[in-house]
């Protein structure tokens, strides 16, 4: 049994902390699991970070994360009591965004002259032997998140005789210094040894997987924080990330767009764009980010008139996934969360 099998209970249900850890705010909150439903987002809570008279980003970080926690117990925790008639949680499950974290994309192959059986115990040995170290930050999260048998994509690939295999590994770190002083502030809050962390833009991509699996070719525009990362899927797979230097922020918008159009430009030497692009930022940015983007005139990358599709992603399009039951208005950090732990607890 898996580390997520363990937190089941015997009816399949499950409570959960969730904390997102930002640039400039961090948000958190409790979701309720039942075998057969949606999650239920029973309560959210979002605060600033405020940095005083010069002091480290991550102190003040740190600081606002544990009145976040503070806030969660004192006012989240009898929400969560009424709802599932207990106040502790099972779990808690935080993300960690820029400039906190780091997100890495390689590919792993296996290939034999006579057919082989292609196993999981298989894939587990490869992923211990190149496992990536980055000096000064933390594993949080290895997931493999594709497999091709034979040159063909398959969902299900182990116990299949092969000759060629390939995966695709998506690897997050988080600076040790910060992961060390989240862990410490979550655990005397929440009194628990089941804490689990991923990179937010690793998180917020396999959500997009299970939000929208038809869109198999797209961009991925990850301004959630402050800063900004491009994904690049293709057939379902993602090929590129390009996470942006904090010198590039989407709040400078001539810079911002010059490299948005600088970093599209080098991929389109590597592979054809696709024509859909899937926005992700905070509601009150979405107009702005939408008109800078139409400005600059991408369609002259695609080599056509046409521009390009460009889908901005609102909760209301996770709400088959994810039931908002907090009274705050919805979070789209948070929900999701709440969605890509859904696609662990249902396997």
């Amino acid at each position: 049994m898996g580390f997520f099998g363990k937190l089941f209970h015997s009816a399949r249900t499950q409570s959960l902390v969730l904390i997102d850890i930002s640039s400039g705010s961090v948000a958190g909150g409790y979701a309720h699991y039942q075998e057969g439903a949606p999650p239920a987002l029973l309560y959210s809570r979002r605060l600033p970070i405020e940095i005083q008279g010069g002091e480290p980003h991550e102190r003040a970080m740190l600081r606002a994360l544990n009145a976040l926690g503070s806030a969660l117990i004192s006012e989240g925790a009898p929400i969560l009591m009424r709802h599932t008639g207990s106040g502790s949680a099972d779990a808690v499950f935080f993300s960690v965004d820029a400039p906190w974290q780091e997100t890495k994309v390689r590919t792993e192959s296996f290939e034999r002259k006579t057919p082989f059986t292609f196993t999981k115990s298989m894939v587990t040995t490869a992923l211990e032997k190149t496992s990536i170290t980055v000096p000064e930050k933390v594993l949080a999260d290895e997931s493999v998140i594709g497999t091709t048998l034979n040159g063909y994509e398959t969902r299900e690939p182990y116990g299949k005789k092969v000759t060629r295999a390939t995966i695709i590994v998506l690897t997050s770190f988080i600076d040790a210094k910060v992961s060390e002083g989240i862990v410490q502030i979550l655990r005397g809050l929440f009194h628990t040894k089941s804490l689990f962390s991923i990179a937010g833009s690793s998180l917020r991509y396999q959500a997009m997987r299970a939000a929208f699996p038809h869109e198999r070719n797209a961009l991925i525009f990850d301004i959630i924080g402050p800063l900004f990362s491009i994904a690049l899927v293709r057939k379902g797979f993602l090929v590129a990330v390009t996470e942006m230097p904090e010198s590039v922020s989407v709040k400078s918008a001539d810079r911002w767009t010059e490299k948005v159009v600088s970093e599209l430009t080098k991929l389109a030497e590597r592979y054809p764009l696709p024509r859909t692009i899937f926005l992700l930022a905070q509601e009150q940015d979405i107009p702005s980010l939408e008109e800078a983007l139409t400005a600059v005139r991408l369609g002259g990358l695609w080599l056509s008139d046409n521009p390009p599709r460009i889908v901005s992603v609102l909760p209301s399009h996770l709400s088959e996934f994810v039931q908002q039951a907090a009274p705050a208005s919805p979070d789209l950090p948070l929900l999701f969360m709440a969605l890509y732990w859904r696609y662990h607890f249902d396997k």
